[in-house]
């Protein structure tokens, strides 16, 4: 029998960083840094695409649920990191951790479904340009999001609970600087044997299934866009595809890299880095690599600000 009772344990401490060398206020700035523009840059493109007419598509509807996942994510973890850098207070409540267990992985998965969606609607609008208007409706994009939400809502709370369910007899000392899935199970005295089939059965999918599809679709994508004569033609499909494939990268690299490389003594170090870099990085460049690379957008953008600025000088 367990002596040690999971309803004990009232909270986590973190080791976010080894700020040896690191000036706190620095490291403090860069994060709200980080921070503001990620919001910031988000509400602006959940704003324009709200608004804008001519943003009322399937593919700009997909961008603006990603900026809203995207706008949880980094709300999800960075004020925690901040709090921590200012007050030095470590500690995080059990009940918090789980809140941003939870959150971190709806948000992760949902991301990934969302840049899914992304792909499979440009690969539709370039390869069955004839057929996008009936294949890609308001009802069919409609149902992909309740599908995903409710699957990644599905899987958060699962690995949520199981993860409730373990024992940390021996240490509470979280190396991470927010509740990770993988740093909790290291950290926990109970066998994770079964979590991390699980996990590896999710990564699995990921890779193989989810990332080849984007991949796939990638290649019909740009084999199609050569073969279109137009040189004008083709810069503009390239256009709208580009921002998209960026953003996959951006967030798949670090993401399959992390979770499929073996375990090292510095692998904890790499985790945070390369964990930083998909939930506080890419959330902040979203916005300017859908924004600066698209015309529409930044069109969208300036019919907004020509109109607030006329409501402000009358």
């Amino acid at each position: 029998m367990n002596n040690c009772e999971i309803n004990t344990l009232t909270e986590f401490s973190m080791i976010p960083f080894s700020t040896s060398g690191i000036n706190t206020i620095f490291l403090f700035t860069g994060f709200l840094f980080m921070y503001f523009l990620a919001v910031v840059g988000n509400l602006i493109i959940i704003g324009l695409v709200c608004v804008a007419p001519q943003l009322h598509t399937p593919m700009y509807f997909f961008l603006c649920n990603l900026s809203i996942v995207d706008a949880i994510y980094v709300s999800t973890i960075i004020p925690k990191i901040l709090a921590i850098i200012l007050t030095e207070d470590k500690t995080i409540p059990f009940f918090g951790c789980m809140t941003q267990l939870f959150f971190f992985i709806f948000c992760a998965g949902t991301e990934i479904y969302i840049l899914t969606s992304m792909a499979y609607d440009r690969y539709v609008a370039i390869c069955s340009p004839l057929h996008y208007s009936s294949i890609m409706t308001r009802k069919v994009c409609s149902i992909i999001v309740t599908f995903y939400m409710m699957f990644s809502t599905a899987n958060s709370l699962m690995l949520t609970l199981l993860i409730r369910t373990l024992s940390f007899c021996y240490s509470h000392t979280i190396t991470h600087f927010f509740c990770e899935i993988k740093a909790l199970m290291a950290l926990s005295s109970s066998d994770t044997n079964n979590m991390t089939m699980i996990l590896s059965m999710e990564d699995a999918i990921i890779v193989i299934v989810i990332f080849m599809f984007i991949l796939t679709s990638y290649v019909r994508i740009i084999s199609t866009i050569l073969k279109i004569r137009s040189s004008t033609g083709r810069l503009k499909a390239f256009s709208s595809c580009t921002s998209h494939l960026i953003t996959v990268l951006l967030f798949f690299g670090p993401s399959i890299f992390m979770y499929l490389k073996p375990e090292s003594e510095g692998s904890k170090e790499e985790d945070k880095i390369l964990s930083m870099f998909y939930v506080a990085v890419v959330p902040m460049l979203n916005p300017f690599v859908y924004s600066l690379r698209n015309k529409e957008v930044l069109e969208a953008a300036r019919k907004m600000s020509t109109v607030i600025w006329n409501r402000i000088t009358l």
